[in-house]
């Protein structure tokens, strides 16, 4: 039951991540968290494999519908997204050891991700100044912070990531949604190869990956195709939706723990 549950919210999560650029784990986490039939870890985990799918997914999708990419720029900020994702689950790892509890691991990834959807709503909402930054080392910092949050928040992804693509290179939203995607990719990569050379896959109950991945690939799939024919305003308008929803979800589960 567990799994036909986490299938269903993985491939809604998927198309809406897919289509807005946030990556599905926005959703899937705090919404999993909400079912609260997996531990903190497992939950993160489950996340990180299906954004990662998807992610893979829809950024081929998109290259196959025509979509141009930058790749010295996608290169740059997928390699600080790499780095930045390996430093986020290291860190994720040192507050489950602080804390000794789920609980205080959970009220700080909820807390980040509250200030992260505050920031990302209203830079869209109110149309703030944009940069024009080329400089690779812009595109490298930008890469790891992208990274480290997505993986310490086990949203694989997240609201900042199209905001700040959009603030740091003055992206249209369209074409950040496909970049974050993309950085996505790289940084749950990372999650994923630090795991298995760290801890290993073994405290996980890798049967629901049955369940998880099919999901992913028809989440990446449909929102590709979606993405692809909706306007730059409807994908805003998405966006903003999602990040409200997101928002009132983890405000919900953070007055749960308290």
């Amino acid at each position: 039951m567990t799994g036909i549950l986490y299938f269903f919210v993985i491939i809604i999560a998927n198309t809406i991540g897919a289509v807005s650029g946030m990556g599905g784990g926005v959703i899937i986490k705090p919404v999993l968290d909400f079912i609260h039939a997996d531990t903190v870890v497992s939950i993160s985990f489950y996340s990180s494999v299906a954004v990662f799918t998807m992610s893979f997914v829809s950024t081929w999708r998109q290259l196959k519908n025509g979509v141009q990419l930058d790749w010295r720029m996608l290169s740059w900020i997928s390699l600080g997204a790499v780095m930045g994702g390996i430093g986020g689950n290291l860190t994720f790892d040192y507050f489950l050891q602080l804390f000794q509890e789920e609980r205080g691991v959970q009220l700080v990834q909820i807390g980040v991700t509250i200030i992260t959807l505050l920031f990302a709503f209203f830079y869209t909402k109110y149309n703030w100044k944009n940069y024009q930054l080329k400089h690779v080392g812009w595109q490298l910092m930008c890469g790891l912070l992208l990274g480290f949050l997505a993986s310490l928040l086990g949203i694989g992804g997240g609201p900042i990531n199209v905001s700040l693509l959009m603030l740091l290179f003055g992206l249209p939203i369209k074409e950040a949604t496909v970049y974050s995607i993309g950085t996505i990719f790289f940084s749950q990569l990372s999650k994923l190869l630090t795991i298995a050379v760290t801890a290993g896959f073994a405290q996980y109950d890798l049967t629901m990956l049955l369940f998880v991945v099919p999901a992913a690939i028809i989440g990446g799939s449909l929102g590709a195709k979606v993405s692809h024919l909706l306007p730059s305003e409807k994908v805003k308008q998405v966006f903003q939706g999602v990040v409200l929803f997101v928002l009132f979800i983890n405000l919900y589960n953070g007055w749960q723990l308290l």
